[in-house]
């Protein structure tokens, strides 16, 4: 048997840009792994540029257009987007701005922070915790279309005791006004007189759905912390704080809602 035959040159591929950024750069520079990892990653045919498998070093692509993804998983290129983490404090309301002059979301950004940010849905002005900001409409637009379902976990302090079986009445549906909802997880954290604490995973984006939930069944909440969206977690980022979202973290985002 001969050699095998040539690959196809890059200047043949659809995905090739010549006047684009060296994929394997490109690649590192989004944080995947260093250049020479990135090549064997090429070779290994673990990448893909807008739906084509690519195993040829040379090819260049524009970061603002193409869609990389490596072994499934998309990674952002484009350097003009931004995706934070905010883990909002009480009584700040979840707005970038407020007329009243009351705290908002902008109070804790740094100044070049602020052109073009906003806020992936709400959190009512007496619940903390974790709330992404991004400048990336496309992905805020189907973080919070019910139809991607993306998981949102919260703990909730109320107060107690509760009767068995409140935890079952609330995963297989409330009626409220309007319409059951239901969470997906419940699980008892903790137990101390007069008060519990409560796991619960939601995917429902209603307006103040988990309050509204244990006000049916007769628990009121007196706290409530998001911890969790979709893969991005609170974890121990202090109150207040706000820290960019980890490459891993973004291309799980975007994997999620299936950009």
């Amino acid at each position: 048997t001969g050699p095998p035959p040539p690959a196809a040159p890059v200047d043949r591929l659809d995905v090739h840009d010549p006047n684009g950024v060296r994929l394997q750069k490109l690649m590192a520079q989004a944080g995947v792994a260093s250049r020479r990892v990135c090549e064997q990653m090429i070779e290994e045919g673990r990448v893909v540029v807008d739906g084509q498998p690519v195993t040829e070093l040379g090819v260049r692509v524009d970061p603002a257009k193409a869609t990389v993804q490596v072994d499934g998983i998309t990674i952002q290129t484009d350097e003009s987007k931004v995706y934070y983490a905010f883990n909002k404090p009480e009584g700040v309301l979840a707005t970038m701005e407020d007329p009243e002059g009351r705290p908002c979301i902008t109070d804790y950004l740094d100044p070049n922070k602020r052109e073009r940010i906003f806020h992936v849905g709400r959190l009512d002005v007496a619940t903390e915790g974790l709330l992404l900001l991004t400048n990336d409409g496309e992905l805020a637009n189907r973080l919070m279309h019910p139809s991607y379902e993306v998981p949102k976990k919260y703990l909730v302090q109320v107060r107690g005791p509760m009767e068995h079986g409140v935890g079952a009445e609330m995963k297989k549906g409330i009626r409220l006004e309007d319409g059951v909802a239901r969470v997906d997880e419940f699980r008892l954290v903790d137990s101390t007189p007069g008060h519990l604490l409560v796991e619960v995973t939601i995917h429902s984006g209603r307006n103040r759905i988990v309050r509204r939930l244990f006000d049916a069944v007769g628990h009121p909440v007196e706290k409530l912390v998001r911890t969790e969206m979709g893969p991005v977690r609170i974890g121990s980022q202090k109150q207040g704080t706000v820290r960019n979202l980890s490459k891993v973290e973004i291309g799980q985002l975007l994997a999620a809602v299936e950009l």
